[in-house]
């Protein structure tokens, strides 16, 4: 069942439409999953909401890095 939700700021937050674009999709993609993740967290989804949690780090990770997306944390060599 599909539940409409009123509009609210973060409805205006338009997706990227470049597709070369990967730090304006990663960033877009890190807002929508924090704010799912507070719904299920306040719904007692919590596991939903720690998967969205972790991808919500993976995406502001990628859209921290300048290395096209790696994710990879470990220490230059």
């Amino acid at each position: 069942m599909f539940v409409s939700m009123p509009a609210t700021e973060n409805t205006l937050i338009q997706p990227p439409t470049g597709r070369d674009d990967r730090t304006a999709a990663a960033s877009y993609v890190a807002t929508l999953t924090a704010d799912l993740a507070a719904i299920a967290k306040n719904h007692g989804l919590d596991t939903i909401g720690y998967i969205l949690e972790m991808a919500r780090l993976e995406a502001e990770n990628i859209a921290r890095n300048s290395n096209g997306g790696i994710s990879d944390t470990s220490p230059p060599p």
